[in-house]
């Protein structure tokens, strides 16, 4: 055997782990992100809280006049910027999760596609609206909010922006279930907020080890898959889409 045969892959060095938090609109995720990051440092884990998009930025900013409806912006324009902020912020992610920093980001690509494919138009369907991220960081696990329209319509601020029209958001449900993969898990945000935090606790933990014990960070949609491997599944309500 030769001793190129006989040499095995170095294992990665450790790392922060990246978990992604999506959902419907007024899901709770914002709400949950930021117990999660309290409780990793207050368990001595360096983490920080991401949003997506993020609106300090030049393309932020013009995401955020057309989200508040400010401003009005070609579909797959607005898409293509939606990414573009992704990739903005791609190389500072992955130094801080190579700095062995945490990082819990509130939405991610898979909103982007959802949200896009939604609207049915015309050429922006799921494998259009997926291949502009298609490269960017993938998530070590995407925690998945799931609360029915009607709940969420029934929350404080509800149609505030945009997008927060009930109609609109079965079709942005049925989308996200249709991106669902091995790394994601359902979680019921009709429980408590206590009890949807100690379930995301249990479950983030456990990726956290993972990852500084030196997993692979991997690519999004590579193999059609979200990235990370699979977790105990936390609690499913499928009856809500």
């Amino acid at each position: 055997m030769s001793n190129t045969q006989q040499q095995t892959a170095a294992p990665a060095p450790p790392r922060g782990a990246f978990l992604v938090f999506e959902g419907a609109d007024r899901a709770g995720k914002s709400t949950q992100c930021g117990l999660l990051v309290e409780h990793l440092k207050a368990q001595g884990v360096p983490a920080e809280l991401w949003r997506f998009p993020d609106r300090t930025t030049a393309i932020g900013k013009m995401i955020d006049a057309y989200l508040t409806s400010q401003a009005e912006i070609d579909d797959a324009a607005v898409h293509l910027l939606f990414s573009a902020n992704r990739w903005e912020k791609s190389q500072e992610l992955q130094r801080k999760l190579a700095a062995g920093t945490t990082l819990v980001v509130d939405r991610y690509a898979y909103s982007g596609v959802a949200f896009t494919a939604a609207k049915a138009k015309p050429g922006l369907d799921r494998q259009w609206c997926q291949a502009p991220d298609a490269g960017l960081p993938a998530p070590d696990a995407v925690f998945f909010l799931s609360l029915s329209t009607e709940a969420a319509a029934a929350r404080g601020g509800y149609g505030e922006e945009r997008y927060e029209k009930a109609d609109f958001q079965k079709k942005v449900l049925e989308q996200f279930q249709s991106l669902r993969g091995p790394a994601w898990r359902m979680v019921d945000a009709s429980q408590s907020v206590e009890a949807i935090q100690q379930q995301l606790r249990e479950a983030a933990g456990a990726v956290v080890a993972r990852c500084a014990r030196g997993a692979p960070l991997g690519r999004l949609w590579e193999g059609g898959e979200a990235g990370g491997q699979p977790l105990a599944e936390i609690s499913t309500n499928t009856a809500q889409h």
